[in-house]
């Protein structure tokens, strides 16, 4: 996978080692904060010119004016204080409030970017605490600034510190992660009918005994775990349990072996329907250019960021950097990508792509249900919710094409910002960086897939997006090498990538799905990629996109020849996956020594996979090889806790974000419920990673921490497979596999004209029984329309048509054929024969 390279690498938030441990003693080395102790004066400190100091009982006090916006406009400091590479430091100070605060405490560089070594932010009392922290420094600094930054409060209020106090020769903080107990399960719930695995922690060798216990403490099965030696990805020895057999629905069960007893979980089958949503719902507060309404979403309420207002130099009037171009765009909207105020067109695409064929998916797989209302603005109106949320980032990823069909790679602030920040207090110039290759591909794809999926509800909006698709397409070709800087990383990620052939791979195959021209089905049957094998150890992130054409082409209707080599190439991917998840004694798709950044994603991306080889086949490992998968983003993992926020009993609830912040400013809250973290990654890049997870074992380089920027960041790419995963999981109901239809339909357009086509549909009982009554439903890859029919009664929603029999016809007996048919609209692009066509709620064989 590549990672997000760069992001955050300088930030001006990297949160240092904070333990709350006891003060240090004073023989550990000499202090080096000068005049911490205020006895006779305040020098060599120094304030902003909105505060003064007053020497108080001993102690630094200011008044702290009320009406402030940012932390930092009110700070006091004291400047040149040398720290040593290596050496670990222990800092601590005492302050009061009065009224209780949150105050800020940085040791740090004293020029921009401001990468602070320890960044503390605790709630200070009226009557006063000591607050000590531990921090090894990352260099060698002769002048680092340690300050305290107090404003921000709507209202004055009166702050006083005292025995400010940094001392080099501390012991180096030990970071235990209390991973509770041995027994490691999904701490939200097992579908009644579904695969149910756990993984004890243990040093025996041999086989133990387990039970299962019901919310009473009764013990509802027991059997003997499976001994699965040491596992590579934690360092723990392990053994397996196996509880499948037991289906009975109930709430509060445990598992107990060797001695611990596991965190509660539940047994039901609607386990997943709040969390199909939840990962949906976190978009809504991604938005930039809108108002979050706090009726939405309570708790999440905030102003419109980046539209202007001051102090946001806003997003409706960009230029871009220094020496680029010479025009601006409005570039407002869109979703703020992860935890910063910058929007990127690759990661977009890949996150609205996922979106938007999660959608496609309730068109095209047996199983898959309607998502449901997400309760956002435009809930209420004629297009189907998540539509209306893939809508908000697809109109920002055409605003950043620009006349000649190029797109630019991102727009994000001129300089890193700190956290907590809201989007609406962001003061930093914003600007357009350079077009890419990449980028112009992104919104190819995405543009091409937009086209036909809303065809059926705005066909104005479609046709846009088909233009700009293939516009993009034709800059691409002519411009194939603009690749974007692995150095522009000031201010936002960089998102290089060196290769886009499978952003062109990926642009095909969604052009040709749309529009079933010949340019593009040359290009895919021409690619070295269309036959690869490209099931790598992550599928597919926003630099490997070539997987999101293989599987779209394997899932959406359409006609490229040798369609089922392309089918089974990606069962062969699954089974890739699915082997990986046997033998891993955690039970996960992922085998690396090394976790990289968003390790969750990949865990999820290859669970993607598996999910569309059972929608292809219907073969019960691909969804129970899903089912597993998600144990181990829900706590059957080595650190014993969910990655989801608001998911299980212990659950990640810091991910870093500037505006999900509560550990920062408790007037803010934590990330939504359905958030995903980022998850182990082995390369620890950022400070409080660093350390606190030197040496850490892969599954264990992870720790919930908003400063941790590498192992805990939210992003939307991320979430994406986490909606598409629970929406799979939710649409299996209790587990049960509904039998495939006694039914064969054969669909065959007969011809077609500019504005029309006309087709015959016949519909066989192969079973036993006499069918008495019957509905028969499938859809449209596009906009096209029934216009009128013959033989049934036809109506339509969307791209869902509908047939449902006569009064004459409505009995078929076993062996008999009924035939109707109708006349269609055309809509632009193809018109494929519908891979999937269900007679009364079953899939009938074509």
């Amino acid at each position: 996978m590549l990672r997000r390279i760069g992001i955050l690498a300088v930030a001006a938030i990297a949160t240092a080692c904070l333990t709350g441990a006891p003060p240090v003693t004073a023989d550990e080395g000499p202090e080096q904060i000068p005049n911490g102790t205020f006895d006779t004066t305040a020098d060599p400190w120094w304030h902003t010119s909105n505060l003064d100091f007053e020497l108080s009982g001993g102690r630094l006090c200011t008044n702290v004016p009320g009406g402030t916006v940012n932390p930092w406009d009110a700070i006091i400091g004291v400047n040149d204080i040398p720290l040593v590479k290596d050496e670990t430091y222990a800092f601590s100070f005492f302050a009061t409030a009065d009224p209780s605060k949150v105050a800020r405490a940085y040791v740090q560089l004293p020029t921009d970017p401001y990468t602070q070594y320890v960044a503390a932010a605790p709630e200070v009392s009226v009557s006063g605490n000591t607050y000590s922290y531990t921090f090894t420094s990352p260099v060698d600094l002769p002048n680092a600034q340690v300050v305290f930054q107090i404003g921000g409060s709507a209202t004055p209020w009166r702050f006083c510190v005292d025995n400010v106090s940094l001392k080099g020769g501390a012991p180096p903080d030990v970071y235990k992660p209390d991973t509770g107990p041995r027994v490691r399960v999904n701490q939200v719930a097992y579908l009644p009918k579904g695969p149910k695995n756990a993984t004890v922690v243990t040093d025996a060798t041999a086989a133990l005994p387990w039970q299962l216990k019901n919310s009473a403490g009764t013990v509802v099965a027991h059997g003997t775990t499976t001994p699965r030696g040491v596992d590579a990805s934690s360092g723990q020895n392990v053994h397996s349990i196996d509880f499948g057999s037991y289906v009975k629905a109930g709430t509060g069960y445990t598992l107990t072996a060797d001695g611990e007893t596991s965190r509660p979980f539940d047994i039901k089958p609607d386990a997943y329907a709040d969390l199909k949503l939840d990962a949906l719902k976190f978009y809504y507060t991604q938005r930039s250019g809108i108002a979050i309404d706090d009726a939405l979403r309570p708790g999440y309420g905030r102003p419109a960021g980046h539209v202007d207002v001051a102090p946001n130099q806003g997003d409706k009037n960009v230029p871009c950097q220094p020496g680029v171009c010479d025009y601006r765009l409005d570039v407002s909207g869109g979703w703020y990508d992860a935890g910063d105020h910058g929007k990127y067109v690759v990661n977009g695409g890949i996150s609205v792509a996922q979106i938007m064929s999660e959608f496609e998916r309730t068109k095209n797989a047996p199983t898959a249900k309607p998502i449901g209302s997400l309760n956002i603005p435009e809930s209420g109106d004629a297009v189907p919710d998540v539509l209306d949320e893939a809508r908000w980032e697809q109109e920002f990823l055409l605003k950043m094409q620009r006349s000649d069909g190029m797109v630019h790679h991102k727009i994000h602030d001129e300089n890193w910002t700190g956290l907590p920040l809201l989007p609406n207090l962001d003061p930093q110039k914003r600007e357009l960086h350079p077009v890419s290759t990449a980028a112009t591909l992104n919104l190819a794809a995405t543009a091409a897939q937009a086209a036909r999926i809303f065809a059926p509800y705005d066909a104005a909006f479609a046709a846009k997006n088909l233009a700009a698709a293939k516009k993009a397409w034709t800059a691409a070709k002519a411009n194939p090498n603009m690749l974007a800087s692995a150095s522009d990383g000031v201010g936002g990620g960089t998102y290089d990538d060196a290769k886009v052939s499978d952003e062109f791979y990926w642009a095909a195959a969604e052009l040709y799905i749309t529009t079933g021209d010949k340019e593009f089905e040359n290009y895919l049957l021409a690619s070295p990629l269309h036959t690869a094998d490209i099931w790598n150890t992550g599928a597919m992130d926003w630099g490997n996109v070539a997987a999101l054409g293989r599987l779209d082409l394997a899932t959406v209707p359409n006609a490229l020849p040798g369609r089922s080599e392309v089918r089974a190439s990606v069962v062969a991917g699954a089974d890739k996956y699915l082997a990986k998840l046997t033998a891993h004694p955690y039970g996960l798709p992922y085998d690396a020594a090394s976790y990289d950044w968003g390790s969750n994603s990949i865990v999820l991306n290859n669970m993607v996979v598996m999910a569309t080889a059972y929608d292809i086949t219907g073969d019960l490992k691909y969804r129970d090889g899903v089912l597993q998968g998600v144990d181990y983003i829900l706590g059957r993992n080595a650190l014993n806790q969910s990655y989801v926020t608001g998911y299980g009993e212990v659950a990640s609830k810091n991910q870093h974000s500037r505006w999900y912040a509560h550990s920062l400013d408790t007037s803010l809250p934590n990330p939504p419920r359905g958030t995903l973290a980022g998850g182990p990654n082995s390369s620890i890049q950022d400070p409080v990673a660093q350390a606190k997870l030197r040496g850490c074992v892969a599954q264990f380089c992870y720790i919930d921490d908003i400063g941790s920027w590498a192992t805990n960041e939210l992003t939307i790419n991320w979430n994406s497979p986490m909606s598409w995963i629970s929406a799979f999981i939710a649409d299996q109901g209790d587990g049960t596999v509904k039998a495939p239809g006694a039914c064969k339909v054969t669909y065959t357009t007969h011809g077609s004209w500019p504005t029309g086509f006309t087709t015959q549909i016949t519909i066989v009982n192969t079973g036993t029984k006499a069918v008495d009554g019957w509905k028969l439903k499938w859809s449209f890859l596009g906009g096209q329309k029934i216009d009128h029919g013959w033989s049934a009664n036809f109506s339509q929603e969307g791209a869902t048509a509908t047939a449902e029999n006569e009064t004459w016809n409505k009995t078929i007996r076993p062996g008999q054929t009924v035939v109707i048919g109708y006349n269609g609209v055309s809509s632009p692009g193809a018109n494929p024969t519908p891979d999937l066509i269900t007679l009364n709620g079953a899939a009938c064989s074509s």
